[in-house]
Parts: C-alpha cells; sequence; structure tokens
C-alpha cells in the first residue's frame, strides 16, 4: 500500500498528554505508530484486554508502574479508549502523581461524557484526524476522490473492492459505533433515520419530515443527528445569522456526512463525469471537508456557515463571521446567474473575499469576485492564503 505522509503534527512537550479522535478507519492507529513507535501501546479491540481492564481498571497502574523508567519515556497510548472509559481515572492518578504522559486515541468521546468520565480535566490536549487530504494524496483524481472518498483503504483500492468496503463501512458503523456502544437503544428507527439522512444530506434540515419517515419525535431525529456529529461521522453547519432579516433563513442547520465516499453509498451515487446535480453536490462536499480539516489542521477556529434567503439566493460556505464568502459550482464555465447569491451577500455584508470555486481551468476577476479552478483555491487554503 502507498505510504501517505498525514499532515497532523502532534508534538507533545514533555510531561504533555493528548486526546486523538476520529472516525474509524482513518488512520489513527497507523499514525500513532509512525509518529511514535517507541511507545507502549494497549489497545482496546484486543478481546483479553478489553475484559481484564474492564472489570479491573487498576491493573493498568499495577502493570505501568512495574515497567522499567526508559519504557516510559514515550508517552503510553490507549487505541480505542472510549471501549473502558473507567481507565480514565487511572490514567488521570499516573499523570498527576507519577508524571507519565498519554495519547488517549477513540473514535468517540461520546460515550466517555454521556457516563461523566474524568476527560483529564483540561489536562489533555485535543487532536482529530481526518480522512486524506489533497495535500496528502499528491495528484487529485476528482472522480476517484468522490466516489472512493477519503478514508485512506477505500481511496487506496480498486473500483470494486472500494465498493465492498464502503458496504461493510456503514454496516459495521451501525453495529459497531452506535448499537454496540449502547449510544441508542431503538435500532430499526435509528436505520431508518441513517436512510433518511442520506436522502437529505447536506440540504437543510426538516427535522419534522424526517421524524415522519422515522416513526419518531423531532427531538428524538435532532439526537440522532447528534449521535452522527458526537461520533465524528457528520459535521453541522449552521445559518449564518449575523444582521439577521425576515428574509434569510436562520434555523435549519445542514449536516454532511464526514466522508464523501461514505456519503456516496449513502446516497446510492456513482459519478462517472464532472457534470450535473449529482457531481455538483458531492464536489460541494469535498471542498466542505477540505476546509474542516484544514481548520483543525492549522490549529484554526473560524465558523463556516451558510447563507440563504427565503428568495432560494445562497451562499454555500461563509467562513470567519462574513469574512470569506463560497460559492462552490461543479461547472466549467460560470455564467451571470452563478453569481447571483455572492452578488446579493456582497450587497449586505461586504467579506473580504467573494470566491467562486468551479471547474474552469484559469482562475479570472468578475467585478468583486474570484472565479477559482478548484486546485487553485486547495492550494491557497493548504498554503493559509484563504485564513
Amino acid at each position: 500500500m502507498k505510504n501517505l505522509k498525514r499532515i497532523l503534527d502532534m508534538k507533545l512537550p514533555r510531561q504533555q498528554s493528548a486526546f486523538l479522535w476520529g472516525a474509524r478507519k482513518t488512520g489513527k492507529t497507523t499514525y500513532l505508530k509512525e509518529r511514535f513507535p517507541n511507545s507502549l501501546v494497549y489497545d482496546f479491540l484486543k478481546t483479553d484486554l478489553f475484559f481484564e481492564i474492564s472489570k479491573n481498571p487498576s491493573l493498568l497502574r499495577e502493570r505501568l508502574l512495574a515497567k522499567e523508567n526508559r519504557a516510559l519515556k514515550e508517552p503510553i497510548i490507549l487505541d480505542e479508549v472510549q471501549k473502558v472509559p473507567q481507565v480514565l481515572d487511572e490514567v488521570h492518578w499516573l499523570i498527576e502523581n507519577k508524571g507519565l504522559r498519554f495519547v488517549l486515541c477513540g473514535s468517540s468521546a461520546r460515550k466517555l461524557k454521556r457516563g461523566h468520565t474524568n476527560l483529564l480535566g483540561g489536562r489533555a490536549w485535543r487532536y482529530e484526524l481526518f480522512p486524506l487530504v489533497s495535500q496528502e494524496i499528491g495528484k487529485v483524481n476528482l472522480l476517484r476522490v468522490l466516489n472512493h472518498g477519503l478514508i485512506p483503504l477505500h481511496y487506496l483500492q480498486n473500483d470494486e473492492d472500494c465498493k465492498k468496503s464502503l458496504e461493510a463501512y456503514v454496516q459495521d458503523y451501525l453495529r459497531e459505533e452506535v448499537f454496540a456502544e449502547g449510544l441508542t437503544r431503538n435500532i430499526p428507527a435509528f436505520s431508518r433515520f441513517f436512510d433518511a439522512f442520506g436522502y437529505s444530506h447536506g440540504e437543510m434540515t426538516n427535522y419534522s419530515n424526517i421524524a415522519r419517515e422515522c416513526g419518531v419525535d423531532s427531538k428524538t431525529v435532532k439526537e440522532y443527528y447528534q449521535i452522527l456529529v458526537d461520533t465524528l461521522l457528520a459535521v453541522r453547519v449552521e445559518p449564518f445569522k449575523k444582521r439577521q432579516s425576515r428574509q434569510v433563513i436562520t434555523k435549519a442547520a445542514k449536516y454532511y456526512m464526514f466522508d464523501v465516499g461514505v456519503a456516496g453509498y449513502l446516497t446510492k451515487r456513482h459519478l462517472t463525469e464532472q457534470r450535473g446535480a449529482e457531481f455538483g453536490k458531492a464536489f460541494e462536499h469535498f471542498v466542505l471537508m477540505e476546509i474542516v480539516a484544514y481548520r483543525s489542521y492549522a490549529g484554526k477556529d473560524f465558523m463556516i456557515n451558510f447563507w440563504r434567503t427565503k428568495s432560494g439566493l445562497e451562499v454555500d460556505f461563509v467562513l470567519n463571521a462574513g469574512e470569506i464568502a463560497i460559492e462552490i459550482k461543479g461547472t466549467s464555465r460560470i455564467d451571470k446567474k452563478d453569481m447571483n447569491g455572492l452578488n446579493a451577500f456582497n450587497e449586505v455584508y461586504s467579506p473580504k473575499r467573494s470566491i467562486i470555486i468551479c471547474n474552469e481551468k484559469e482562475k479570472r476577476l468578475h467585478g468583486k469576485l474570484e472565479i477559482l479552478p478548484w486546485e487553485i483555491f486547495l492550494e491557497q487554503l493548504w498554503s493559509r492564503t484563504i485564513l
């Protein structure tokens, strides 16, 4: 398998511990083995270790105290830590009393938070590992990215194997991440919700409509969406609310799956050409996830919103409280109607930059609007010249 160098840079000073979160199969375990090759690793996916430490968490402390000092110089890695939340009290004690360092790795803090588990009281830094991004894969084959997604294994597989892997991933996620972790008890309703999420993906969410489809109430649907966000399987994008007007939609959020390939599997999408509505939706999703990953890896803290009026004018993404406005069009020729949303937004908010990301071959200026080929936008994003 091609060795892909990841952008995430975990620099831990002496005595500093960290959480590393990320959806399943994004490459957390591989990353940590390469980043900390001399670390002790306790993997709670191993059944024997899981049962031992679950029954008696103090075993971890006793075993570590018996180790020689040189074995404890590097951070100690606890993989899939959300499976054994009670172990965090022992970790806390070892940090406070013995000065040990830990990297606690998992796919969801939800179970830990819900059980009021000790999250180390701010002593551990938080990192997140995303699926691959454009800067990690070099030359981007756009259709391959949109069909396979960017979970490392899926991206590198052939079409047939990737299709099987995506199917297994969605089924395993439903079974392991949500049901086995006890995050919801109503399995049939959540399965129906997952299907409905596929059809409403990247659209303004009507909780009542989805609730009717699933046979549950709106409050439960909101809780289901929160499960997806908390388990890092979805990103919520809220409407832009600065200078509210009755003409602007301010209540309905949008949700996007963490990976464009998984979203494609849910929506039964397979793209064969770079055109059409389905391509446009996948293209928008891909650009959003690049922005989300960049924000985390670059240590930035800007908001990502969308803007839409009741008459249907829209800007796909508004960054940093209105500083950057972005419209994404899956077309190789931008015309005036493609500019309507940005022009309307500019009149009210005057952003520093208004950008249309598209499939044109060269960048150009149309009044205040920058029309950028997607490759140039991503280059600017990762070189930190957007934000």
